[in-house]
């Protein structure tokens, strides 16, 4: 055999998974954090600054009418009404009201204002004043004239503290974000290193010794030149040996197991079933059920229909069959014939007159016609149970000739009805 040019590396060329591993996801998971935090804060510092402006803007055009009309009347108590509204607001430090002639009718301003650093003053320090001109006039009047002004000055300090709050808020999100980039990197990796790993040891543990030619070799690009790679490469000279000849074994199996014509398992195949589900049922005292099925007149329909019909009568029934019994640990199969039967294991006799009843329903459901079948005019079956557990003294042979016995009580009694063993 040749040898794989990977085992003629030197130890110390050999890259280990971990660093692998490590290697890409440690900087991919801090870039993407730093980049994240970094446009995060940035978009959120612009809509802060926007919504400051267009906040401000929009409190000073909805007092703008109010204030023009107390300039124009020199009315006080209505400017100082106008001032109190602004700065309570909250974020103002100072409120300024003037006539026309630059006097002072109501102002409102913070006592002491603490310093906010240069920070501060680079984000919000071109966006704290604000000044508008007082307009008014009447109809008789013309155009409006300037009657005043009015002045508003943000506090930083409020800024910058409202600032610092969101900035944490947004801190936060920027950490869960980063998290979810992180599990999206892992999600990577795992798709890369763990999910390969994964899946050749899933495959050695599921190997069956007697069957190693079910094991599929996983395509790994990427580690030709680790140690997956390595282990791969080697299950796969292992198991490669040995596929062509069991996968030839299990076709002949299958193929010895089926019934041609329904595509249900053979009697061979129900012979060994019932035995082996015998002998689990001695060991763990479980019950086991038997329902044998006959078509009832099936040679009268063979001989005025014809064979193909036949045929097409037999895969139904087969369908119904399997679509009654449908466990796992069940089985079907074509006895001989028209004659079908089934084998329930931990099933109990009730348990089993219920599924032959369905099955009995089921095939007269077909509505297949029957003209020449006496007592109905479509296809019916006749159904014969019997159960019992390997502690009354019975043997597997024995169970099956009850059923038969009960089929042939089915039939006599007048065909399509279930009979059991009592």
């Amino acid at each position: 055999m040749i040898p794989h040019p990977d085992k003629e590396r030197r130890p110390g060329e050999r890259r280990s998974l971990t660093v692998k591993q490590a290697m890409l996801t440690l900087p991919l998971v801090l870039l993407l954090s730093v980049l994240a935090g970094a446009l995060e804060l940035a978009l959120d510092t612009r809509q802060m600054r926007q919504q400051i402006e267009q906040r401000t803007e929009y409190r000073l055009d909805l007092v703008l009418g109010t204030a023009a009309e107390a300039a124009f009347q020199l009315n006080p108590d209505l400017a100082s009404q106008v001032v109190e509204g602004l700065y309570g607001g909250g974020r103002a430090a100072r409120v300024i009201m003037r006539d026309d002639f630059g006097r002072t009718m109501a102002s409102r301003s913070l006592a002491w204002e603490p310093p906010s650093g240069r920070l501060a003053d680079a984000l919000f320090g071109d966006i704290l004043h604000y000044q508008r001109t007082l307009y008014y006039g009447t109809q008789d009047d013309g155009a409006p004239q300037p009657v005043g002004e009015l002045h508003m000055t943000l506090a930083l300090s409020t800024l910058y503290r409202d600032f610092l709050g969101q900035s944490r808020f947004v801190f936060t999100l920027g950490v869960l974000k980063a998290l979810l980039i992180a599990a999206l990197v892992v999600a990577l990796f795992h798709g890369f290193i763990t999910r390969p790993l994964l899946r050749v040891h899933a495959a050695i543990v599921a190997t069956d010794p007697r069957r190693p030619g079910q094991w599929p070799k996983p395509r790994l690009r990427h580690h030709s030149n680790d140690e997956l790679g390595d282990l791969v490469h080697s299950l796969d000279e292992l198991l490669v040996a040995f596929q062509s000849g069991l996968d030839q074994r299990d076709r002949l199996r299958h193929i010895s197991t089926m019934d041609g014509l329904t595509g249900i398992a053979n009697r061979r195949r129900f012979d060994d079933f019932l035995e082996a589900e015998w002998q689990r049922a001695m060991r763990s005292g479980s019950a086991l059920s038997i329902i044998f099925i006959d078509i009832d007149h099936f040679k009268e329909y063979n001989d005025h229909y014809g064979h193909l019909a036949g045929d097409d009568t037999l895969r139904s029934v087969a369908d119904v069959l399997t679509g009654v019994v449908h466990r796992a640990a069940d089985l079907v199969a074509r006895y001989g014939g028209e004659e079908f039967v089934c084998v329930l294991p931990d099933t109990d006799l009730q348990g089993a007159l219920q599924v032959a009843e369905q099955i009995r329903h089921g095939i007269s459901e077909l509505n297949i016609p029957h003209a020449y079948a006496a007592g109905s005019d479509r296809i019916t079956a006749s159904l014969g149970v019997a159960s019992a557990t390997p502690a009354d003294g019975l043997n597997c042979a024995e169970l099956l000739a009850q059923a038969d016995a009960q089929l042939y009580q089915a039939k006599h009694q007048g065909r399509d009805r279930v009979v059991a063993h009592s």
